[in-house]
């Protein structure tokens, strides 16, 4: 039983979705969470860049004392995962292959389409673990970098954002998939947008919930649960902008984000910028 906290990492707010599912599967456990909000996106980012900054976003996670690590990015996940686990002794997991898994699986006529940032499309990360686990599926892939700004602006469910869906997703319908994978944590809540959009015969895979399940069987095995009867702790750090990350952050927990500190990716406090505390 270890009540150390289990430590996740964004490029913003997406990777609040990994966390509200673990939250789910995990009541009990403390964690952490960094969203590198001044840097963000990662997506349009060479994969160097990328690496450069997961590999940071790591080292204060660790300073931290977490007993996992959740790279709960896409993007990250897709260039980053490797050269992390190089660095670490607590179990690494990423969301690349929780979602893969999960595709596989949905999949009747072995056609599976993949959407994401460009550096996550590009890297074939998803058509890779896919084709890993069964050589027989076809993938494609498609960027849709406008997804991520849609939803950080709160353009989810309404015009806006069903004429960009529209305009990306014209050309996976043609190819005949039956499953889809949201490949980026922020994707999720366009859900009914491109729901609608698919038609009902198209499977969407979010590897958030997952990747929690991933998270719970890394625990267990390795005797890491948490024991205490405790209300758990929620940290969140920020790069830049914590009061519109508890803005737009609330939405994606369906939660209140009560603890938020402002951080130097470097490790040290540069102030308390915002702080909320329960009454």
């Amino acid at each position: 039983m270890i009540e150390k906290p289990i430590g996740f990492f964004d490029s913003g707010i997406g990777g609040l979705t990994v966390l509200k599912e673990v939250s789910s599967v995990l009541p009990e456990e403390n964690t952490l969470y960094l969203g590198d909000t001044a840097r963000v996106p990662y997506g349009i980012r060479s994969a160097e860049t990328v690496i450069r900054y997961s590999l940071e976003n790591t080292d204060f996670l660790v300073s931290k004392g977490i007993k996992l690590l959740v790279v709960a990015c896409n993007t990250a996940s897709a260039v980053s995962l490797e050269e992390i686990k190089k660095r670490l002794h607590v179990p690494v997991i990423g969301v690349i292959e929780p979602g893969s898994r999960a595709a596989v699986r949905a999949t009747r006529n072995k056609k599976i389409g993949v959407v994401g940032t460009e550096t996550t499309i590009n890297s074939s990360a998803y058509s890779r673990t896919i084709r890993e686990m069964a050589s027989s599926i076809e993938v494609f892939g498609l960027p849709c970098p406008l997804f991520v700004p849609l939803v950080e602006e709160g353009f989810t469910d309404d015009e806006v954002a069903e004429m960009v869906a529209e305009r990306y997703l014209k050309g996976l319908r043609e190819k005949g998939i039956d499953t889809l994978v949201l490949g980026c944590t922020h994707y999720p809540l366009l859900k009914g947008v491109i729901s609608r959009l698919m038609g009902d015969g198209i499977v969407l895979i979010d590897s958030a919930k997952e990747t929690a399940l991933e998270i719970r069987d890394t625990l267990v095995r390795d005797g890491m649960l948490s024991g205490t009867s405790m209300e758990p702790s929620r940290m969140f750090f920020v790069t830049d902008a914590p009061e519109r990350f508890v803005r737009v952050g609330e939405r994606f927990l369906g939660n209140k984000i009560e603890h938020i500190q402002k951080i130097n990716i470097g490790g040290s406090i540069c102030g308390l910028t915002a702080e909320r505390t329960t009454s």
